[in-house]
């Protein structure tokens, strides 16, 4: 009796191992199913889902609809990240599930997924229904998505002047089934008014449905004579829609910049967006793009009937609006004054770094961008080889004897320079010795005389400032050029060339030391360098952090202390004489009732000193002394006259109208 009764026992835990085995085999089919499923979701392998859901499913689903549904819904919501986690099972393979994903709307989390299996040819297989798609799903429930608009912030200048707005356009439509009654005529007309080829308007409605509209493309609010011309063909609709809008000048182009469709690159970069995002591609537009994104809101949600039953909701996100420093008028003014010249010009407020205007010549005008390329503007961008997409304003140029304030300030500062000593200078050419060799530093005019400071400023005397930054030396001009901010990075919102001492940073070349302090050499400076430079004579001798953003960079600061402010009243005498004196080379500018001191400068791009067929760029910068307000430079490319007959006249027609007079 004793040994049947150990062996019951023994046969008793054997069968009891043996059922908890099984239920261990069972649970980690289950677990094994359910990972599947997941698994399947996330590599939309919707086909492999469907050989794993029941037979009696199959019988409800088809195939192809089984997988159309799956492909449309998970693409229309963007559905990602797909997580399932078996929380309970029953006996009888109910399960209850946690379920995540994420989608255009956000995660979404359900916390009892219903999930049932069936055993079917030695294996478990998932009892399909629409919930699987989304828990809260029935069969017969329409998915929707809805797109909730946000605003793009807005750009403004000073004076609260909208420069890039998200407002209406006319969408121009074809409905083919009435435009093509009259077909070529209607062609011939939409092609006229909106200087367009006949092929781009036959290919836009090829193959497209009779009775359903075809967008053609957009024109922008401005285009009022295309727009009451376009409404009046048969088969022709307007819309209005929102797109973004500049001011309708190209005096902002290059610096507003432009938005455009999203590339497949940026949004690989980019977080956030979907491949029908749009993106700042140019200027402002670009650089601010974080701070101007709108960001859109979206409502998914199903379509039961009558019954609308929310998924999930985004709330939009609205752009944030930037002020700018820039006076749109005196904007306008400048660019009109280049008369599309290739160049630039910044204007500042010496006083407080704001920049008045910023611009390069030529430039586009930003709803072209955004709207349609008429086959003139085409026409006139190829011809010129896009000119019109170079930002001239942040470019480095040679300076030129704009630099003649910066090597005189160095000079006096250092000791080099007395203002009242002279330099006997004879002829127009000139080297410090015969080690030179075959090289001189030229001169345009033979002063016939000795010369000083004063003269050497009025007549642009290269010889006498190529000599004095040779005593100055290399290492003393190396540090008074850092006083002005040469040749480091200056702290500013828009992208700008560094400035370069040389291309190696030194000036151990005798030769190159004296060409640096006439403006020639290696040396680059942009139009906000030589700008900033020449403010400090308004300024006790500083030149302040220059400001575009306003809304942003609310304070001034002082950016260099460049000038001693014991040599301003020097240097102030001798920059208001290169406009004055009547035999100075900016004396074009003068303005009767206005101290105005400034610096012409010719900058020689040449590959060699004899290299007859290298260009000439012309510089010209002004300020105004009493009530200090305006501070400007100009460059003006590849010159053929003088430039205090080309450049210096453009710029006191500018100081003529800001100033009042």
């Amino acid at each position: 009796m004793r040994g049947l009764k150990k062996i019951l026992i023994f046969l008793g835990v054997i069968i009891m191992t043996t059922l908890s085995l099984a239920g261990c085999s069972n649970e980690d089919e289950v677990q094994k199913s359910i990972s599947g499923f997941a698994k399947d979701l996330n590599e939309r392998k919707f086909d492999n889902l469907y050989e794993n859901i029941s037979n009696k499913s199959k019988e409800e689903i088809s195939f192809e609809e089984f997988t159309d549904r799956y492909k449309n819904i998970y693409s229309a919501i963007n559905v990602e990240d797909i997580k399932v986690d078996v929380k309970e099972i029953d006996k009888d393979l109910n399960i209850i599930a946690y379920m995540s994903m994420n989608t255009i709307a956000g995660k979404l989390d359900y916390d009892n997924l219903n999930i049932n299996l069936v055993k079917e040819d030695n294996r478990y297989k998932i009892i399909w229904d629409e919930s699987l798609i989304l828990p809260n799903m029935k069969k017969g429930d329409l998915i929707r998505v809805k797109n909730i608009k946000a605003t793009r912030g807005k750009i403004l200048d000073r004076n609260d002047e909208e420069l890039a707005v998200d407002s209406n356009v006319n969408s121009v439509y074809i409905h083919p089934e009435v435009f093509n009654k009259n077909k070529i005529e209607n062609i011939d007309k939409v092609a006229t008014i909106l200087d367009i080829s006949k092929e781009y308007i036959e290919d836009t409605i090829k193959d497209k449905p009779s009775n359903q509209l075809t967008h053609l493309l957009n024109v922008s609010r401005y285009e009022i004579d295309r727009i009451n011309n376009i409404k009046l063909i048969e088969g022709i609709s307007l819309k209005e829609e929102v797109s973004r809008v500049y001011k309708n000048s190209e005096a902002f182009g290059n610096l507003i910049g432009y938005v455009g469709n999203i590339t497949k690159e940026e949004l690989e970069k980019s977080k956030g967006y979907s491949q029908t995002s749009k993106i700042g591609k140019a200027g402002l537009e670009q650089i601010y793009e974080d701070k101007l994104r709108a960001i859109d809101g979206v409502e998914i949600y199903l379509e039961r009937g009558n019954e609308k039953i929310e998924i999930a909701k985004t709330n939009p996100i609205n752009g944030k609006d930037i002020k700018l420093s820039i006076d749109s008028k005196l904007q306008d003014n400048i660019y009109n004054e280049l008369k599309g010249d290739k160049g630039a010009s910044i204007v500042i407020n010496p006083l407080n770094g704001e920049v008045l205007a910023m611009v390069s010549s030529p430039s586009y005008n930003s709803n072209t961008l955004v709207t349609y390329k008429t086959k003139e503007i085409a026409n006139e961008w190829k011809n010129q080889n896009n000119i019109q997409f170079e930002n001239r304003a942040n470019n480095a140029y040679s300076p030129g004897s704009t630099i003649k304030l910066i090597t005189s300030s160095i000079g006096l500062e250092s000791g080099v320079i007395n203002p009242n000593e002279y330099m006997d200078i004879k002829g127009v050419s000139w080297q410090k010795d015969s080690s030179w060799g075959d090289y001189s530093v030229t001169r345009v005019k033979d002063t016939k005389g000795p010369v000083n400071l004063y003269d050497a400023v009025k007549f642009s005397d290269n010889i006498y400032f190529a000599d004095k930054t040779i005593k100055i030396g290399e290492k003393e001009y190396i540090k008074g050029l850092k006083k002005f901010g040469i040749g480091e990075k200056i702290t500013f919102e828009y992208p700008m060339q560094n400035s370069q001492i040389s291309n190696n940073g030194k000036l151990d070349n005798e030769i190159l030391l004296g060409d640096t302090g006439y403006g020639q050499g290696e040396i680059l400076m942009t139009p906000l360098d030589v700008v900033l430079y020449y403010s400090a004579l308004v300024n006790d001798g500083n030149i302040m952090v220059p400001r575009l953003v306003i809304s942003e960079n609310k304070e001034s600061k002082v950016y260099k202390n460049a000038i001693d402010k014991k040599y301003i009243k020097e240097l102030k005498k001798c920059f208001k004489g290169a406009i004055n004196d009547e035999d100075s080379t900016g004396y074009l500018a003068k303005i009767e009732g206005e101290n105005i001191m400034g610096k012409t400068g010719t900058a020689e791009i040449k590959n060699s000193k004899d290299d007859n067929s290298g260009i000439k760029n012309g510089w010209f910068v002004a300020v105004n002394e009493d009530e200090p307000n305006i501070a400007i430079s100009m460059i003006v490319e590849n010159i053929n006259k003088s430039t205090s007959e080309y450049v210096v006249p453009k710029v006191k027609n500018i100081l003529n109208y800001y100033l009042g007079k």
